[in-house]
């Protein structure tokens, strides 16, 4: 006995009987239940014993947790307790200006272990103030702990004895500007510079360059100048008087000619 089919419910013959989702339909009307589309068996989707094609297969949504009265009671209570919360944290820390982190312990020992750091660097820092640059070349404090009785100032710069004995060719002017610095020492000039000024008497040259005085102790000129009353001091330097100008110090040799 032939089957009806599920489509139309006339009989369906064996030659264009389909037989799917328990039940059997005509090949012509086994369509999807939307568009009518022919389906085939590599085709299809079935929901509900319906045939469908691919692009209006039903869509199930679910939710995720069944709104049953227990679970609503359960969500008011949860939002209660975080209003409640918030507004208790919210007037705790009003006009502090910065969220709220947690005082966990590794969050204290974090804070104490940066305590400890900040104040170790602070009393480094201190002592390299109060100690002054290194080779104790700056100016000591005024201003000193009483208390601190492991800081021993340190004794005050005296400027080196020389000796009666040996020769002495600085000139009194340099001496005092040397020692008038708190323990600063210019360079020392060349020997040229120290030595003594010769007596007068001298041979007359004349200037063939220009020179431009380098220290207090010498004289400058132009080219052609008479340098007169010329004594040599060593084989760089010599000492006179500029007869233009009448100023007596210290001139290079290699700038002058003897006349």
């Amino acid at each position: 006995m032939n089957p009806n089919c599920a489509r139309c419910g006339k009989i369906v013959y064996p030659t264009e009987k389909v037989n799917c989702l328990d039940k059997f339909w005509h090949k012509a009307c086994f369509h999807c239940e939307t568009c009518k589309m022919t389906l085939n068996m590599k085709n299809y989707k079935g929901y509900e014993k319906k045939p469908y094609c691919n692009a209006h297969y039903p869509k199930q949504s679910f939710t995720m947790v069944a709104d049953t009265p227990e679970n609503l009671r359960l969500k008011q209570q949860s939002e209660l307790q975080s209003q409640v919360r918030y507004k208790e944290e919210f007037e705790k820390n009003k006009g502090k200006g910065f969220s709220v982190v947690a005082d966990t312990p590794e969050l204290q020992r974090i804070k104490k272990t940066q305590d400890q750091i900040s104040n170790i660097k602070y009393h480094e820092e201190f002592e390299k103030s109060r100690m002054g640059p290194s080779g104790g070349e700056g100016l000591e404090p005024e201003r000193r702990d009483p208390q601190d009785t492991g800081y021993r100032r340190p004794q005050e710069q005296q400027p080196h004895h020389i000796p009666t004995s040996a020769p002495v060719y600085q000139q009194p002017q340099q001496q005092q500007a040397a020692q008038s610095y708190g323990g600063y020492k210019e360079p020392a000039a060349p020997v040229s510079i120290q030595r003594s000024a010769p007596g007068g008497g001298g041979r007359r040259y004349r200037a063939v360059y220009d020179y431009s005085a380098a220290d207090e102790d010498e004289v400058s000129f132009q080219d052609g100048d008479t340098i007169v009353n010329v004594q040599q001091i060593d084989d760089g330097w010599m000492y006179g008087t500029v007869e233009r100008t009448g100023d007596t110090g210290m001139l290079p040799a290699n700038y002058v000619e003897a006349i």
